[in-house]
């Protein structure tokens, strides 16, 4: 690593993902190392499980492994797909995990982890704070809503019916979110102030 131009502990992260996917044990170790605590704060944050995240970043970092030859930089950074796949791996686990949807009062404390805990850093990449900082100035309902759609996958009909209200009110809610959502991460995007 001495004829690199960067220290070790400074290379990119393209470097390090390409060295994971050649099966160099030193810079799979650093990548390891650099995005252990961001996968499993991704993955903690959506499963609320210890054990069932740990799993979930092993995997992720698997994933990582043996897909490192389809990541494209122009899509965003190594850290924004490497958090996807944490993210989709934990929201698969929990699924597989639960038999019944979760709780409508539970979604008030994973709003709050999303939003407004430590957890945010795991959640590292701009876009991801946009979406947060958009999502926390929703109504709450439209949030309640948007997560359970988006984050469990349900139905209108199943958040409609897990939130007691009528199938029209659920899709708005669902639709309207989305649409504030998109509004101020296109607004983000182009530089403007948005509150």
């Amino acid at each position: 690593m001495s004829g690199n131009r960067f220290p070790v502990g400074r290379l990119p992260d393209e470097v390090l993902l390409s060295g994971l996917a050649a099966g160099d044990p030193e810079l799979a170790v650093l990548f390891v190392r650099r995005f252990q605590h961001r996968v499993f704060g991704v993955a903690r944050a959506v499963t609320g499980d210890q054990q069932l995240a740990e799993d979930v970043a092993q995997q992720t970092f698997e994933r990582a492994w043996r897909h490192a030859q389809i990541y494209d930089s122009r899509r965003g950074s190594v850290m924004t797909w490497l958090t996807s796949i944490a993210h989709n791996l934990a929201i698969d686990a929990v699924r597989a995990r639960r038999t019944q949807p979760m709780a409508p009062e539970d979604l008030e404390d994973l709003l709050d982890v999303v939003t407004e805990t430590p957890e945010q850093w795991a959640l590292a990449d701009e876009a991801s704070a946009q979406v947060r900082a958009a999502l926390a100035r929703l109504p709450r309902e439209q949030a309640r809503a948007l997560m359970l759609a988006g984050i469990y996958g349900m139905t209108a009909r199943q958040v409609a019916d897990a939130e007691r209200i009528p199938l029209g009110t659920a899709k708005t809610r669902i639709r309207t979110a989305m649409a504030r959502l998109r509004t101020t991460v296109a607004s983000a995007k182009r530089g403007d102030h948005v509150q």
